[in-house]
């Protein structure tokens, strides 16, 4: 049997920072390389079934105030149960939590594609589906967040981070484009399918890992230990500030995101085709911006970059919102996945820079509930503001809140640098 590895056994010749070999530097390590090709079949399943779910819950209802509340559903547990998910990760071995919740996850995607297929699914079920399956990203956030540190080391974590968030773009880019073509021709039921089918690639990589044993920690009270995290980020100036910036950025993004399917269908009548463009707009946009981060040796200056990606992203929803000219929009989706990918993953490398490992599981926990678990509060809002003032207003408010966020977070920085 195999000596167990961390998998940082491999290494290069050292690579001269903004050269092609730097930029996927994180793929050296045989577990990272394990973990990006299944989470890349993986992630496009998933994009396919978020545009397909959007798609069906606005096809039964067409209501934006439903696909809120959709969304809502999927992201409030991520919310309610984060504080449980980070204390798994760090009581426990991650890589078998990730496991667990890998396989946990196809359930809710095989339902889904039964009801659909048979023609008995009504929304309530599409709500219900997606409250499980957040219950289930509760603990998976933080348990793969955290493992991606065991796959790689210190010194690659910015590459790593960057290269995963550019995989997860990319895969936003297919994902959708693939979906509206799938749905247009054979319906949602058959995106829902797909992707059960696709966890099957991710189990399989997980399984060919080789990974230190787990060390379990000493004895201690798990209500102690959830209060540890929360007073460690409470108390910590960096982790605070970036936990506040990255909560304003996740509903900024909201409402662009939740009405896509509105402005698709109703403002450009393009109907589930043109959904799927929009989305693959702007995973474009995200891959590009990642990959120029991953091109980083360092983390000094990523304060800079969460900054002006705020602006940028709060600028171009404006534009966006009240475009008319579908072609122009698919350019400004453009910027704003660039900009919206490039903050999430500067930050997350800042977090993950600075955190001990023995509280990274429950940082990372809390940056999950930051980033996925307010994200069904700004989904009902922005359904409710879209039903009173119109879609194009309420993705307005998200970019100005975006502006102002991005701005106060660089004033705090200027006076207290978080690195």
């Amino acid at each position: 049997m195999a000596t167990p590895t961390t998998g940082s056994e491999e290494k290069s010749p050292p690579q001269v920072p903004g050269t092609r070999g730097s930029t996927f530097r994180a793929l050296r390590h045989r577990n990272f390389r394990l973990f990006i090709g299944g989470q890349a079949v993986s992630l496009i399943g998933t994009w396919m079934q978020r545009t397909a779910e959007s798609w069906l819950v606005y096809r039964l209802t067409h209501s934006e105030f439903l696909l809120g509340v959709a969304w809502f559903c999927t992201q409030i547990a991520v919310f309610v149960l984060g504080p449980l998910g980070g204390m798994a990760a760090d009581r426990f071995s991650r890589h078998k939590l990730v496991i667990v919740t890998q396989s946990l996850s196809m359930i809710p995607a095989f339902a889904l594609a039964a009801l659909t297929l048979t023609g008995h699914v009504h929304v309530w079920h599409v709500l219900a589906l997606a409250v499980m399956l957040g219950a289930i990203n509760a603990f998976d956030v933080p348990g793969r967040q955290s493992l991606i540190v065991q796959m790689t080391d210190q010194d690659d974590l910015l590459n790593a981070i960057s290269l995963n968030s550019a995989m997860f773009n990319g895969a936003r880019v297919v994902g959708p484009s693939i979906a509206g073509l799938v749905v247009a021709a054979f319906g949602e039921g058959v995106c829902f399918l797909i992707n059960g089918l696709s966890f099957l690639a991710v189990l399989g990589s997980l399984l060919a890992m080789r990974l230190p044993a787990f060390e379990r920690p000493a004895p201690e009270s798990p209500w102690r230990h959830m209060a540890e995290g929360f007073h460690y980020a409470w108390h910590n100036s960096a982790v605070r500030r970036l936990l506040a910036v990255m909560a304003a950025a996740a509903l900024t993004n909201v409402p662009v995101i939740v009405l896509m399917p509105v402005f698709a269908d109703a403002l450009f009548r393009r109907g589930a085709r043109g959904l799927g463009i929009l989305m693959g707009a702007m995973g474009v946009g995200a891959v590009i911006g990642t990959l120029g981060l991953a091109r980083r040796t360092n983390v000094k200056g990523l304060a800079h970059v969460i900054v002006y990606s705020g602006m940028l992203l709060g600028v171009a929803s404006l534009v966006f919102a009240y475009s008319t000219w579908f072609y122009f929009s698919l350019a400004v989706m453009v910027l704003i996945g660039y900009s919206m990918m490039r903050q999430m993953a500067a930050a997350n490398t800042t977090i993950q820079t600075v955190v001990p490992d023995d509280l990274r599981g429950r940082t990372m926990a809390l940056y999950a509930m930051a980033v996925v678990g307010l994200a069904p509060f700004g989904s009902l809002a922005a359904g409710a503001l879209a039903g009173h003032f119109g879609a194009p207003a309420t993705v307005a408010m998200g970019g100005i809140l975006a502006i102002g966020a991005a701005a106060l977070f660089g004033w705090s920085a200027g006076r207290n640098p978080i690195v």
